[in-house]
């Protein structure tokens, strides 16, 4: 039996919306968004329109084989439509939701954050996801407006606003070639601002010149004048960072301070889906739908080799079970090189997310992960922490337990 044709429909259907596609008022030096405008260059309004909302509402519901769904608003900056927009959503989620549990989250860089925008999110009980990179000295690094001025304290200022209003809020802070070295600093300025749940992406890009005036590549992309973007965070120090990271997290935080890559990798060593796509064994059950209703495979990879369709042409069901989309979900584990299907952290990683695959082996095979180095060097310093805390799961005892163990 083909089990690769029936495990997705086990998985519920997850598209992330962006409503103004990659617009945005900030200009941050990494945003793998901001170029895709250029995919686009004859549609001047890159807006999405309430009839194009109705349709992919009631069409997300009814893909649905789940209770609980979950709507993602993504941008660019999703902020830059007015929350009349959302309210719309709303109501549509509530005309077409047949009484199912019905969840919101939105990722934001903060600073359109206001009072209304925030009671707005408690009264609806909105996740609300900001971008922050850590302390000014970082953020502002590579996170600045259209004019080149920083956006740290406007950022600061939207945190504030969804504390005074009681709005659950998460962080998520990219990590790079600049803020890397300083883990420490990192992890108690979250701690400090009381953040709970935290978000550590590592930023990798390739970079070359198209045609088109793109300059991000694909994996796929191998060419002698593709170089590696000054802002991408080296392998080693990632790993370092994350060692760094753990070894001051599992003193006293564990419950109570949320790292994702560290619960996701308790969950792969327990032998539970993580929460996280990068570290799961397959991919692919989560597009991304762009305002004019071009669905892409992930959004990652916003390509034009990567388009499943448009919403108008093809139903969402059509499109994220499509052959071709379980295929590039079943890529991930049919492509890992035979350095990688040897490896002893391999249950651990899943070879991470193939984005970041585009290096070759010592044996001259496709497809490592430019991560690998620092990957192997965290799980390597984290294994007798996460074989003590999967014993204390396995024996229906808390993971926080470690914290008794002299560290």
């Amino acid at each position: 039996m083909n089990n690769s044709f029936i495990a997705p429909f086990a998985r519920p259907v997850y598209v992330m919306v962006k409503p103004v596609g990659s617009v945005c008022n900030l200009a941050c030096d990494y945003c793998y968004y901001l170029e895709k405008g250029r995919l686009y260059p004859d549609i001047k309004n890159h807006i999405m329109s309430e009839q194009l909302l109705e349709k992919f509402v009631r069409e997300y519901l009814a893909c649905q084989t789940v209770p609980q769904v979950l709507f993602t608003w993504h941008g660019g900056e999703p902020l830059m439509r007015p929350i009349s927009f959302y309210r719309k959503a709303l109501e549509l989620q509530k005309k077409y939701g047949g009484g199912r549990q019905i969840d919101n989250c939105i990722q934001t860089n903060g600073t359109l954050l206001t009072d209304e925008w925030c009671r707005f999110f408690k009264e609806n009980n909105f996740l609300v996801g900001i971008s922050i990179d850590g302390p000014q000295e970082f953020h502002d690094e590579y996170r600045r407006n259209r004019q080149g001025l920083p956006s740290y304290f406007k950022v600061r200022k939207g945190i504030d606003l969804l504390k005074k209003h009681g709005v659950e809020y998460n962080a998520m802070a990219v990590v790079n070639d600049y803020n890397v070295d300083y883990p420490l600093e990192f992890y108690h300025f979250f701690k400090e601002m009381d953040c709970r749940y935290i978000q550590f992406a590592p930023i990798v890009e390739r970079v070359a010149l198209h045609h088109d005036g793109t300059h991000l590549t694909t994996p796929e992309e191998q060419d002698a004048a593709i170089r590696l973007a000054p802002f991408s965070v080296d392998s080693e120090k990632w790993g370092a960072f994350l060692c760094a990271l753990f070894d001051e997290w599992v003193k006293e935080d564990v419950g109570t301070y949320f790292v994702q890559l560290f619960d996701a990798t308790l969950a792969n060593w327990v032998g539970e889906e993580p929460g996280v796509c990068t570290m799961a064994q397959r991919c692919g059950h989560a597009g991304v739908m762009e305002f004019n209703g071009d669905l892409y495979a992930c959004d990652h990879y916003v390509f034009p080799e990567y388009k499943l369709g448009n919403i108008h042409t093809h139903s969402l069901t059509e499109m994220m079970y499509s052959p071709r989309q379980i295929a590039f979900g079943d890529n991930k584990q049919a492509t890992l090189p035979g350095e990688c299907r040897a490896c002893d952290y391999l249950f651990a990683c899943n070879g991470e997310c193939p984005k970041n695959r585009f290096l070759h082996t010592a044996a001259g095979e496709p497809g490592l992960n430019y991560l690998c180095k620092g990957y192997k060097k965290f799980f390597a310093h984290v294994a007798p922490y996460m074989d003590f805390m999967k014993r204390e799961i396995l024996a229906g005892r808390p993971p926080a337990n470690v914290m008794l163990i002299d560290n």
